[in-house]
């Protein structure tokens, strides 16, 4: 049994083939075949391209049956909200449940003012919404939900989020789940809603973010995942579609399709999944007596960045804490713990007299065009490599259209690469002791031999398309993100029982149960309740499991044409046109903050913008988290754009 294997980056877009039988092999961990194809403006030609290359280089006839899965890992959803691309982001309408509170933090109060200019389509704050305690502040009031319908069909908005407060706390439903149900009775099944319990925890202004964004881009990955279907139906592939999730395990298509979110930060949990798996980790786990396993760090090093992120002894990435921002929106949604630089094979490399520069600036997906030993006029990373006779670089390129580029430069490009390198490795490891570093990417030819900080580089083989064999070999998940509240009843017995649903999750989404087991559990008591409120996060994983049916049980039975265009007839003008009119430049100013300065005229000191973020992590640090966090104050003044004069008694 074979599985296909696609990875969509912003430089190539890789595939693999793997059989599945031959896993236990550590020379080959069973890749038979693997292609890199630059990423298309439509980036289902490119994952066309990529599988039918390895089918044919494999031998492998897709109508065969023999095929148990193709999974694909896209930034395609990512990059739409980061590049605030008009055409893929729709409007979104946001009722809150939560009257009479939250006026003073409106929604999209913190978004850049690009997004928000896209995303708001209208918002409503009605009754409903828990207290922290889980008790309602007053229940939904039907006539005031058609009333908002009314609105919102008046608008033609199609996208609906639904956030009340504290709604992880309803244990009964009776918040976000109990209004869906008269919204589509108003406004017909062609609608998305979006609840924000499905997307977030506790935490308003994130969850309700993260859920507009999910809403915000749901149209356009209905119309992406029906376009790797038709892909599909070309090939003639026969077996189930799933999508990679930022955790490092698998969802079906038609699950995708409703919490696009958790695919954002997919590409990296690949990298990561798949350098463990192609230098043998599991197996060294399986062999290995020693029960106290370290983690190792990951960098993988593709054609414009280079992503290092921590691989717990779990195999699974670390996941980031608190929140995180995605397009200059904050969210809180599980993204894991990646640190990126602007370093890859494509970075331009500038001498300015004796000074030499390097990235972060890249020519991404041309660098066969542009670079210099192809013949182009950029000096690029790759051509530093080249130039310096790597072993590695030994079929790259010519190196003699590089007599140009002096062994000075050469020198001082690899000093600077050695030292970004280390800093960014330096950030993410969590002990002073020298750490195991697995080396991926395309572009991991430009990494020196030794650095600084790390006791051993280990260069897996195929690690140039570690990111595809790590969509290929992802488990499927089954996860429970639940409050429980603790009165009367023992951890052991409720986790027990959280333990099966979970586990029941992931056959269900097409584990095979013979291979599921648990692999992470969480147990975070609730703040300031008085009735042991504790929500309680368990995740399953499993191998695929050989479907009985797969097309009916997979894929996505539902119609994807109602907005927009094809995702199939999208062109390199279509790009071009939109960021002529601006939509895909993000406008949110960027702060220095090493050279930043406050303003200080005479004995006064004028807040600004910076000034109040500054404040607000500062009262978050000596606080503790003591009272919550004070980012809605500070989102509150960001939003008005309050300006503040403090005399000199409060310096």
């Amino acid at each position: 049994m074979y599985r296909i294997g696609v990875d969509v980056g912003g430089t190539n877009t890789d595939g693999v083939i793997l059989d599945i039988r031959k896993t236990f092999d550590p020379k080959t961990r069973g890749v038979l075949a693997f292609y890199k194809h630059a990423t298309t403006v439509n980036v289902t030609d490119g994952i066309e391209a990529a599988v039918r290359h390895v089918l044919a280089d494999a031998g492998v006839d897709p109508a065969s049956g023999e095929v148990l899965s193709l999974t694909i890992g896209t930034t395609h959803f990512i990059n739409a909200v980061v590049q605030s691309d008009s055409r893929r982001l729709s409007k979104v309408a946001v009722i809150r449940l939560a009257a009479p509170y939250s006026d003073e933090c409106p929604s999209f109060i913190d978004f850049p003012e690009n997004l928000k200019r896209i995303m708001n389509g209208h918002t409503a704050i009605i009754s409903g919404g828990l207290q922290i305690d889980g008790r309602p502040i007053n229940p939904i009031v039907e006539s005031e939900l058609v009333e908002e319908a009314a609105k919102i069909r008046a608008k033609g908005l199609k996208d609906i989020v639904l956030v009340g407060v504290f709604s992880p706390l309803d244990v009964s439903g009776s918040t976000e789940y109990a209004a869906p149900d008269i919204l589509l009775r108003e406004l017909g099944p062609d609608v998305n809603i979006v609840c924000s319990r499905d997307v977030g925890q506790i935490g308003f202004i994130e969850r309700e973010n993260a859920s507009i964004l999910n809403a915000s881009i749901t149209s356009f990955a209905q119309r992406t995942i029906r376009g790797f279907e038709r892909a599909m139906e070309r090939l003639g592939l026969k077996c189930p579609l799933y999508i990679t999730q930022n955790d490092g395990t698998l969802t079906t298509a038609a699950a995708a399709v409703r919490l696009p979110i958790r695919t954002f930060s997919s590409g990296a949990t690949n990298s990561m999944r798949g350098a463990s798996f192609l230098a043998g980790v599991d197996l060294r786990r399986k062999q290995s007596r020693d029960t106290d396993q370290k983690t190792m760090l990951v960098a993988d090093i593709g054609g414009t960045t280079t992503d290092v992120g921590v691989l717990l002894p779990s195999g699974f990435p670390r996941q980031a804490a608190a929140f995180i921002e995605v397009g200059g929106v904050r969210t809180n949604f599980a993204m894991p713990d990646v640190n990126s630089i602007g370093l890859g094979g494509g970075s331009r490399v500038r001498v300015d007299g004796s000074k030499v520069m390097v990235g972060p600036d890249s020519v991404g997906h041309y660098l066969t065009r542009d670079a210099k030993c192809f013949g182009g006029d950029v000096l690029t990373a790759t051509d530093i490599c080249v130039a310096s006779g790597e072993p590695e670089a030994r079929d790259i390129g010519d190196k003699s259209k590089l007599g140009d580029v002096s062994d000075e430069v050469v020198q001082k490009a690899k000093v600077i690469i050695k030292r970004l390198m280390e800093n960014v490795v330096d950030r993410m490891k969590t002990s002073p002791e020298d750490c195991t570093l697995l080396l991926v990417g395309g572009g991991s030819i430009i990494a020196p031999q030794q650095l600084e900080g790390v006791g051993e580089i280990i260069v897996p083989p195929f690690h140039s398309v570690a990111n595809a064999v790590g969509a290929a070999i992802a488990n499927v998940s089954g996860e429970v993100d639940t409050i429980e509240i603790m009165q009367g009843k023992t951890l052991s017995d409720v986790l027990e029982r959280i333990k099966e649903e979970a586990k029941a999750n992931a056959v269900k989404n097409g584990a095979d149960p013979e291979t599921v087991r648990v692999v992470e559990v969480s147990v975070l008591p609730v703040q300031y309740v008085t009735n042991q409120a504790t929500r309680l996060i368990v995740r399953a994983v499993g191998e695929i499991g050989i479907p009985r049916d797969p097309k009916s049980a997979y894929q996505i039975q539902d119609s994807f044409s109602r907005t927009g265009g094809d995702v199939e007839n999208e062109s390199e003008e279509d790009v071009q046109e939109v960021l002529k009119e601006g939509a895909g430049v993000d406008s949110t100013v960027k702060v220095d903050y090493e050279s930043y300065r406050p303003k200080i005229v005479g004995d006064e000191w004028i807040l600004s913008e910076t000034d109040l973020l500054f404040i607000m992590e500062g009262c978050g640090i000596l606080g503790t988290g003591g009272g919550g966090s004070p980012y809605p104050i500070y989102a509150v003044h960001f939003a008005q754009k309050i300006k503040y004069i403090i005399p000199p008694r409060f310096f």
